[in-house]
């Protein structure tokens, strides 16, 4: 670790002043900042922060994470890993801290609070309340990761509240999920002790939050895109807010971070001291973290930018050390040994037939998936019905879905989903919210059936199959994280969206995200498990 001098214009974001001056690094931390008196090119500031992130949907382990974001600015993450631990429990979290102290970006993971999500679906692990005490009393834990199960809260389940009397214990704050929740309902639950949420998708529902004093997080992931709706939360409440990404794909985060978020919004003429304060110093302020706010006295976590418009990061320093510059990684690849859980065998094409009176006589639910969306919305729509069984419609977009167990034999749930676009070929994918279950849409049993096996086959990952081609990509880390160079993932991961668009006619933004979600129970309105079609506000099933 060197000591070092860099000058530049220092951006003083607490008290909203640039004043020219050098940073002083003494022993990874900054020792003094000192005025200049002469003209100096670049800015330097606090780096960003992605305040709600997993980071396995990037499908990167931390390490290979790391090298992607780094050169975006972004010195720390506060990361749930509640989807490693759906896969593999304490142990995946381990595997996360571990393999994440191993890289130049600071990662600070939460003890995951619903794993299982529901008790609606088969996951490979459960977090017992032994296993979250256990975290929670590390100090390298700084929080309860996001309560998804909203209607626990409400209703006083005694399970859910031993997990929150966890949090209050060891005084570690409690990060939210509650999607679409005001008045009474929102009273009770952010009454409970939980002070965040990253799952507004309207204003008036954040604007209620807000003023119950509750953080909001705008996110901009793959899938959900929430910024469009939420900025005019910047002037409004200000002190409240933070910016997140929660899921980002390797192809987008190639692309582009938190730093993206910062440009956007100072570009739509937001106060700059405003929106630094959520990109760099609120995160840090609310979770303790251990991360320099370019003080005195500080961790040396700060970056240099061209400029306060574009944002073009020219270096981020993280305890001192470079690891990025001009965009390029400084930072070296970690080799891991795999962890994994996977039991699937081969499935056949008539395993995903449904017969012709599921769902009753008349209409049948069908999900509809929403660009830039998690939430779905629902239609009935007449069943198109071949030998005696239900089949897709794919000139009316209505495809079949179906999740597979990946844990154990078991036959698959099967249901239709509209909004995919997808006109003759299957995709598939073990990234599944949040057990990773394989779920799978296509227009016909057998291209189905194809895609799944291509899944089964690599032990976790995504596929998209047509009748004449076939494209995958393995994740054996737990089935859903590559143990490769970031950028060949991305690389990989772009040329098989880039299939499902043209070759398969996807209509989506983000096809294999937004599949994702279409087995996240916990947001409504209708989704499907490997146990079956379920109804997320009435938090039931639908009979089938």
């Amino acid at each position: 670790m060197m000591d070092f001098q860099i000058e530049g214009n220092i951006v003083d974001i607490e008290n909203r002043k640039v004043f020219t001056g050098e940073v002083l690094v003494r022993n990874g931390h900054i020792h003094a900042l000192r005025p200049l008196d002469r003209k100096v090119s670049g800015y330097i500031l606090p780096g960003f922060i992605d305040a709600h992130i997993h980071i396995e949907s990037s499908m990167l382990i931390p390490t290979e994470f790391s090298r992607l974001a780094a050169p975006h600015g972004t010195v720390a993450t506060v990361s749930d890993p509640h989807e490693i631990a759906n896969v593999l429990g304490k142990g995946g979290i381990e595997f996360m801290i571990e393999n994440g102290a191993s890289a130049g970006l600071k990662f600070f993971f939460g003890a995951s609070s619903c794993v299982p999500a529901t008790t609606f679906e088969t996951a490979g692990a459960r977090m017992t309340l032994e296993d979250i005490d256990q975290l929670l009393s590390r100090p390298d834990i700084l929080y309860l990761s996001e309560m998804m199960n909203y209607p626990g809260v409400i209703n006083r389940d005694p399970e859910v509240l031993g997990r929150l009397d966890l949090a209050s214990k060891w005084q570690k704050p409690v990060d939210g999920h509650a999607p679409g929740l005001k008045g009474q309902d929102a009273d009770s639950y952010f009454g409970s002790g939980i002070s965040t949420d990253h799952e507004c998708f309207s204003l008036d529902e954040a604007r209620y939050k807000a003023s119950l004093g509750v953080k909001i997080l705008i996110r901009e992931g793959s899938a959900a895109k929430n910024y469009a709706a939420l900025h005019p939360l910047l002037n409004e409440y200000p002190e409240l807010i933070m910016f997140c990404s929660d899921d980002r794909h390797p192809d987008d985060l190639i692309e582009g971070h938190i730093n993206s978020l910062v440009q956007r919004a100072v570009a739509d003429g937001y106060d700059l001291y405003d929106v630094l304060w959520s990109a760099c110093i609120h995160p840090v302020k609310h979770y303790k973290l251990p991360v320099g706010t370019l003080n005195a006295g500080d961790p040396a976590d700060f970056i240099v930018v061209e400029d306060l418009e574009n944002f073009k990061v020219l270096s981020t320093f993280i305890d001192g050390v470079k690891y990025a510059e001009k965009g390029k990684t400084l930072e070296p690849g970690v080799a891991i040994d795999p962890i994994n859980q996977f039991v699937a065998s081969p499935m056949k094409t008539g395993d995903f037939a449904l017969s012709a009176d599921a769902f009753g006589a008349g209409p049948m639910p069908v999900i509809v998936a929403i660009d830039h969306e998690l939430i779905t919305e629902r239609l009935y729509a007449e069943k198109s019905v071949r030998s005696g069984h239900i089949v897709p419609q794919p000139d009316e977009d209505i495809l079949k879905i179906a999740v597979v167990n990946r844990y154990d034999n078991q036959p698959p749930a099967v249901a239709f989903v509209k909004g995919f676009g997808l006109k003759n070929g299957a995709m598939a994918s073990c990234v599944a919210h949040d057990s990773h279950n394989i779920i799978v849409i296509g227009t016909d049993d057998d291209l189905i059936c194809r895609a799944v096996n291509k899944i089964i086959e690599q032990k976790g990952g995504i596929a998209a199959v047509s009748v004449t081609d076939e494209k995958g990509l393995s994740l054996p880390v737990a089935g859903i994280m590559s143990d490769t160079d970031g950028k060949l993932v991305a690389r990989q991961y772009a040329s098989i969206s880039k299939f499902v668009k043209d070759d398969l006619s996807s209509t989506l933004t983000a096809p294999f995200m937004t599949l994702s979600f279409m087995a996240l129970l916990v947001i409504p309105s209708l989704k499907i498990s490997d146990l079956g079609l379920f109804d997320g506000e009435t938090f039931s099933f639908v009979e089938s």
